[in-house]
Formats: structure tokens, sequence, C-alpha cells
């Protein structure tokens, strides 16, 4: 591999327009086939076969405008007065024209409700006979309003065909738009997230001051504009390839909104960090005196080599999501690879033609004037004092495992209105909602009751007997706040009910109503027999999609944990590193869990990252972090344990070959590490509830594992273990491949760095001082 890459590295000089016209047809393919055929994102997440799912799939089938999506409008008098004839006029009109819109089965005036109710409340204080059974139902629903006492609020219902998964986003905006330009005097609308463009925020301001901020490290890192600006074109053109390429089959695979914002971060992050790499490597062979197209195949041979290892551990780890069983995860974790991939051949193809074409002005001018000067050449290290290490392991466990305390109470859900930014429409249609008619309006449950002998559909009085039944035993149950009929089917063989609980869709309450609500299954009826009761709705679905991503967690974990060690003792040939490296990578996932739930679930620092409503921890976001933290953690073990591992085979002692991989990776570990953070960080600002957390997540993450794991936890071990670190059994070294990611079988001394067997404080890099061969080192 190390010498594919220096040959492709040599081409990509040499011809370094012919790669770059290559690269830009693929970005204009990749963009004409998104225009093409458009972005077509999910709003909703599904999972097939969960319980939630399966009743969604009755009720869709058996009942018209009950199983579809149901987005919320809200309706309020900017002086907080009572609507006038007029405005309520304009208000069912506006509904109307709403309800006429193709993809949408109704739109429930909330006057009409009113007036409904206002006439079954007469009709029963009237006294008649019969009418028992109804004054019940009557009383089980008298807390759902539409309108609210004051009558300054009012709540319509928008019930689409389809499912929030599949709703598809023409439909959305057309309903939006309608909203948009009503124009009522005097009152302010707003609508639900079921409503609101899911593609809103998703390239904000805190996205391009992350990106700005990566190249500020950039430019103090290499010190000159020009070679600051190749990380960056290489990554910008990597991700356009890779996330318009993928939008262009969003028309084919279902793919979730937060998906391509997934892409654009690990594409960016690694984009400039894999490039960045290589450019470093190049740099400090052009300051030793190397030619440079030599320069740059023998960096794409080595550097390149390890970018080619790091990104495939990425990618490995990322595809392992579909293992999970969950699509949207799996079309997310492929996503995120097809950019990962593209993102490390921009680095082994695109970088090398760019360095072709700005020479030595990848140095800067006081660089270039020192060429070949023994400044270059550091002085051979020495091993870290003992002392230091076994500080350096404790300070570093400590401060991981206080950060993961907070991960033992992690909750997991899925964003609702309160999530949202304060400023969206989505979150003023939630809190007006909450604070006018209660919190769990916002999380109405779908009870489904199927009797083992149906009710003749058409006897009222049947019907609202069993009705009065089955509420009677729903309103029983704690937190729930009222109970209405939904639907009956032709049938008689389905009844819907809709439950409204106490607490919103997110709450501890709510979950747990769903679990007591299924518990309940069969109730028994005299005329009817075993009574199976089912539970759907947005908010059972959410806790539905949670419980199996928190199933197939440690699963996925052992996954990742498996093939961390089979790469790791590959590519270092040794027990104990895979160890080291693969623990490491656990307490840095682990703290950044915890990081997570203080933030999000507990509220910490909410200010300062705009946490206006703490709640669950976004549900996939752990098995998404435990994916791209993995790959991330391998790609710094890998350029810091390349270094280690190059030092200790052409002979330094085992403690100082610990000092020259740090020395040697340090800087580069330490810049692309800030990067990652800076783009990451950005992106925890945006407008999109689901992305925040994502992107803190990894924000932070990078942080621990870098810093913390890789720079400091990591090496300290290493120094302790000594020789042991790398002792592997006979057997299973010859068992095993020699991949050579360091790229020792490029190296001529010429051109190789430093030789790291000169006594301390005598200058390196003579390439005639002697190096022992791995052979001889064993």
């Amino acid at each position: 591999m190390a010498r594919l890459l220096a040959r492709l590295g040599r081409f990509s000089a040499r011809r370094p327009w012919l790669v770059i016209v290559g690269w830009v047809l693929a970005l204009a393919a990749a963009g004409g086939a998104y225009l093409f055929s458009g972005a077509q994102l999910a709003t909703g997440f599904s999972i097939p076969n969960t319980p939630t799912q399966q009743v969604t799939d009755k009720l869709s089938a058996e009942l018209d405008g009950v199983g579809g999506a149901v987005g919320t409008v809200v309706f309020q008098t900017d002086d907080g007065g009572a609507f006038t004839a007029e405005q309520q006029a304009e208000i069912s009109s506006v509904i109307a024209s709403t309800g006429d819109i193709d993809g949408v089965a109704t739109a429930v005036d909330p006057f009409d409700t009113a007036l409904q109710q206002a006439a079954l409340e007469q009709q029963l204080a009237s006294g008649a006979p019969g009418l028992e059974n109804a004054a019940t139902l009557y009383d089980f629903a008298s807390e759902i309003r539409t309108v609210s006492d004051d009558g300054s609020t009012a709540v319509a219902a928008v019930v689409f065909d389809d499912t929030l998964t599949d709703l598809a986003p023409e439909v959305k905006n057309a309903v939006a738009a309608e909203l948009d330009d009503a124009g009522i005097d005097g009152v302010t609308i707003e609508y639900s997230s079921e409503i609101a463009n899911s593609l809103e925020g998703l390239v904000g301001v805190g996205e391009v001051v992350g990106l700005l901020a990566a190249a500020l490290v950039l430019v103090v890192m290499l010190g000159a504009l020009i070679p600051a600006s190749l990380p960056l074109v290489s990554s910008v053109l990597g991700v356009g390839v890779g996330v318009a390429g993928s939008l262009a089959f969003s028309g084919v695979v279902e793919m979730a909104s937060v998906t391509p914002v997934l892409g654009v971060m690990l594409g960016l992050a690694v984009g400039i960090d894999y490039t960045l790499f290589i450019i470093n490597r190049h740099r400090r062979q052009l300051k030793a005196g190397a030619d440079v197209r030599e320069s740059i195949a023998l960096a794409n041979g080595t550097a390149g080599n390890a970018v080619v290892f790091a990104g495939a551990t990425v990618v490995i780890a990322l595809l392992a999501l579909n293992v999970t069983g969950i699509p949207f995860l799996g079309v997310m974790g492929t996503v995120a690879a097809a950019c990962v991939l593209i993102a490390v051949l921009v680095a082994v193809t695109f970088t090398p033609a760019l360095l072709g074409l700005v020479g030595l002005r990848v140095l800067s001018k006081r660089a270039r004037a020192k060429i070949g000067h023994p400044d270059h050449v550091a002085l051979a290290p020495k091993a870290m004092p003992t002392w230091r290490a076994i500080v350096a392991v404790v300070a570093a466990v400590g401060i991981l495992l206080v950060a993961a305390i907070p991960a033992l109470s992690l909750r997991l859900g899925l964003p609702d209105g309160s999530s949202e930014p304060e400023d969206s429409t989505q979150y003023r249609a939630y809190s007006i909602v909450a604070e006018e008619f209660g919190a769990g309006t916002n999380g109405t449950l779908v009870v489904v009751a199927e009797p083992e002998t149906a009710v003749d559909a058409d006897d009222q009085v049947a019907v609202m007997d069993l009705q009065v039944q089955i509420e009677d035993v729903l309103m029983a149950q704690q937190d729930v706040v009222a109970v209405s009929p939904a639907g009956v089917a032709a049938d008689g063989g389905l009844l819907a009910f809709r439950v409204v609980p106490v607490d919103g869709p997110s709450s501890v309450s709510t979950e747990e109503l769903v679990g007591a609500l299924r518990g309940l299954s069969p109730i028994d009826s005299a005329d009817h027999g075993d009574i199976q009761l089912g539970v759907a709705g947005a908010a059972s679905g959410n806790i539905d999609i949670s419980q199996t991503i928190a199933d197939a967690l440690p699963i996925y974990l052992a996954i990742v944990i498996g093939l961390s060690l089979i790469i790791l003792v590959i590519v270092f040939r040794s027990i104990l590193v895979p160890l080291i490296a693969t623990g490491g990578f656990l307490l840095s996932l682990f703290a950044a869990l915890g990081a997570v739930t203080a933030i999000y679930q507990w509220g910490w620092f909410g200010e300062i990252f705009g946490v206006h409503d703490p709640g669950p921890v976004l549900n996939f976001a752990p098995i998404i972090l435990t994916g791209v933290l993995f790959g991330l953690a391998m790609d710094y073990q890998l350029f810091i344990g390349s270094g280690m591992r190059e030092a200790f085979v052409h002979g330094a002692p085992a403690r100082v070959a610990v000092t020259v991989g740090v020395r040697s990776a340090r800087a580069v570990v330490i810049a692309a590490a800030i990067i990652m953070i800076s783009v990451f960080g950005g992106f925890v600002f945006s407008h999109l509830a689901m992305v925040r957390p994502l992107g803190f997540g990894m924000a932070i993450g990078v942080l621990f594992d870098a810093f913390v794991v890789r720079l400091l936890l990591m090496p300290a071990l290493m120094h302790l273990l000594g020789r042991f670190a790398w002792w592997m059994p006979k057997w299973l070294d010859r068992m095993l491949p020699d991949v050579d990611v360091e790229g020792a079988s490029l190296e001529r001394p010429a051109l190789r760095p430093g030789v790291h067997t000169v006594p301390a404080g005598q200058r390196a890099g003579s390439p005639s001082l002697p190096v022992k061969s791995p052979a001889q080192h064993r």
C-alpha cells in the first residue's frame, strides 16, 4: 500500500491539472445529480416492527385520517383579547384552504369543534333519556379544548395522509406557505415541527464560525496563507462531492434530515485533518532538504498510508451501524462513511496535486530560507520521568471518570418542540399550547382497542357502550388528563382513542404512561371478550425508537471494540498497545456521554449552549458518537502510535520511542484536534435541535480523546510498560500480514526526518549513522 500511494502521489504531483480537473468534474457530476433529483429528506424516524409502528400501520389501513402525521397550528391574538367574529372567519377560511392541499387528509377548524362541544353541552344539560353514555364520554374528554378559556388562542390540527416519516417535503412546504401568507390582522400564527421546514438552519453562522476558527488554526500552525488554504480547499471539495452525491440518492433511499449534516461535519473535520497530516510530513521533509516531488511521493506513501488506515477504521465503524438493524441509522452511517472515504481519496490524490503546483511555497519565506539548516533537525529526545508518567495516568483517568458520572443517569429520547430554538415557530407553538391547554396536549397518545368480538359499527348505542368501558379503564390510569374517541373501523374490529397525558412527550411520566397502557392489555369485556390494546402517536414512537437503539448499543459497542483490537493488533503488532488504545477510547466515549448528559439532560451551562428546556438526550447520539469517536480515536492512535513504533523498530529504546512518537505527531494532532473541535463546535449552535447534541458530543469527545487520552494517558502507560508494550507471541506475529502503516519500506536515509539512536545532545539526521533493523532490535 505504501509503494502504491507513493506512486500515486508522484503521479499527482507531475500531472496536477489532470487530477484537479478530474475532481472538479466529479463535483460537477455530484452537484448535477443532486439538482436533477432534488433532496427528499424525512423529518421523522421509524423502525419497522416496533409496537408503535405496528399500531400505526393498522390505523392507516383501517381508519382514514387517524394514522397520518398530525401538525399543530396555533392562532393567538396580539392584544390578548378574544377573537373577533371577523378574525374567526378568516381563521376558518385559512384552515379550509389548508385542508384542500394535496397530501392533507383533513384540517380541523378549532371553532367548529368548540361549537360542537357547546351544542353537546346543551343537549346533555337537557336531561334527555338515553344520553348517559354520551355524558360519560363528554366528561372524559372535557379537558380537551381547541379554544382557550379567554378566547385569545385557538389550536387547529392538520392531519396528513402520510406518516411523518413518509411525508413529502413539498406537502409540508405547501402547508407552511399557506399559513405564512395568511396575514390575519391582529393574529399571530405559529405551527409545529411536523409542518416547519426541516432543512431550515442546515448551515448557519455557528458552522461558518467553526470553519473560520479551523482556518485560523491552520494559518498559525503552517505560518502562511497558501499552505493553510490547502486543507480547507481539499475538505470543501470532498464534502461537496460526498454530500451532494449522497443527497442525489435521497429520492431512492429514505434519508433523515440530519443525515447530510453528519456528512458535512465528518467530511470537513477528517478532510482537513487528513490533508494536514500529509502536508505536515511533506513540509518536514522539505525543510530537511528533500526534492519537492520525491518528498510528495514519500509523504503520500508514509503519512498517506497512515491516513488510509485511519480512514478505513472510521469507514468500517460507520458502516457497522448497518448491523444494528435500524434503517435510518444504517443510512446515516453509510452516507457518513462515503463522505469519509471521499475525504481519504481527496487527501491522497488532490492534496499531492496541489502540493505539486505550489512547490516550495508550501513553506513560509522564513522556512524556505533555512532549508537544510541544522535547526530543522530535532535533538534526540529523552524518556519522560517515571513519576510524571504515574501522575499523568492518575490525573487522566480521574478526569475521565469524573466527567463520565452524569452518564449513569442518561435518558434517551427525540427532541420535541421545547428543544427547538426559542426564536423558531416550532418552539413558540409548543410553548403556547403547553401554557394555554396543558403540556400533555403536545404529546397526545393514540390508543387502539381490538375487541375479540367486533362491535356493530352502525349501532351507536353499542359503540358508545364499548367506548365507555374502554375509556373508563384508560381514565383510571395515573397521569391521564382526558380521553376522547378518535374513530371506529367499518367492521367494528378496531376502535381508536386519543389520550392526553399530564406532561409533554419527552417527560418521564409520559414514558411510564405508555408502558402502563400497554400493560393493561387485554381488557376483559363481557360482550366482546378480550380487548387488546396498542399505543401509537409521536411520543410512543419516540419511546420505542429510543428503546430499540438502547438495546442495539451494547451489540454495536462490542463490534467496534472487536474491530479496534483486530485492526490495532495488525497495525502495531502488539497485544498491549491495542488494549491501551481501546481502553482509552472507552474512557473518552463515556466521558463525552457524561458531558452531553450534563448539558442537555441536566441543563448545566444551558445559557451558553442554548439549552433552555433540558430533556432526554437525543436517542441516536450515543451510537453515532460511538462510531465517530472510535474512528477519530484510531486516527490519533495511528498518527502517534505509528511514530512510536517507527522509532522502536529503528532501534530506539522503548521509553525513548514513546517520546519520539509523541513529539513527531504532537503538533499535528493538537492542530487536528483543535480543528475538529472547531468544526464540530460550530454545529453546537445549529438551528436544528438534533444536530446540536451531536456537534457538542463530537467536539467534547475529541477534546477528551486527543488531549487527555492520546497525548497524556496513552504515552504514560506506554512508558510504564516499556518494552512489554510491544510484546507479541511469535506464532501470532508470523500469522499477521505486514501492513507497514508507517511506510518504513519507502524510507531512505537521506529523506528520513531523523535517526533516533544518536546520543542526547548530538545532532541527528546523518545518513551514515547506524540504524538497527527490526530483526536486530528483537
